[in-house]
């Protein structure tokens, strides 16, 4: 009984997923308070609310952080004002960060993500090449700390969507390791 209520305890501490396979696994929380974040806005657009008494005007900001460093987020707000809007923006996207795999100064394979009708499609590239990548595309990667990648997209140019099926695509990307770990196999055996 007493071992039972140990685990409840770890299980309630405990930022649950599950992966592909079914299996449990435990998803680390990223703490923005102890990186080297960088902020970037991509978009910032006047939104109206039609009432009776006539036209609300307020600010929807789209900001994308991240540390250089393999970890980017993405976040969006609305205020009355420019600033704050950007400013909780910001905040939302510390609270969603997530961790890229990058082997060298590019990622570990090719990727295609996706998000509402937005699709962008992600290269690794060689060294020396540059992120060439659109707009939006191009902030993410830059702010994740990836130096060299192709990028296309292939759906919607709408910053939001594009922006997201690119954060879709980073979180999708696995390095070997955890492949040949969801396999249960050793690297040498993965890359034959």
């Amino acid at each position: 009984m007493e071992e039972l209520k140990s685990w409840l305890k770890v299980l309630e501490k405990a930022d649950l997923n599950f992966s592909e396979g079914g299996e449990l696994m435990q998803r680390g929380h990223i703490d923005a308070s102890e990186l080297d974040i960088k902020e970037r806005v991509i978009s910032i657009n006047r939104v109206t609310k039609v009432v009776k008494g006539g036209r609300n005007f307020r600010f929807s900001a789209l900001v994308v952080v991240g540390d250089e460093n393999g970890h980017v987020g993405v976040g969006m707000a609305k205020a009355l004002e420019v600033p704050e809007a950007i400013r909780k923006a910001i905040e939302d996207a510390k609270k969603y960060l997530i961790k890229v795999p990058i082997i060298g100064t590019t990622i570990p394979h090719e990727t295609i993500g996706e998000f509402g009708a937005g699709k962008v499609l992600l290269k690794p590239a060689e060294e020396g090449t540059g992120v060439i990548a659109g707009g939006p595309v191009r902030a993410v990667i830059e702010l994740a700390g990836i130096r060299d990648l192709r990028g296309k997209s292939l759906g919607s140019n709408n910053p939001r969507n594009m922006v997201n099926a690119t954060i879709t695509a980073l979180e999708e990307l696995k390095t070997v390791e955890d492949v040949a770990k969801l396999r249960g196999k050793s690297v040498e055996e993965i890359l034959g």
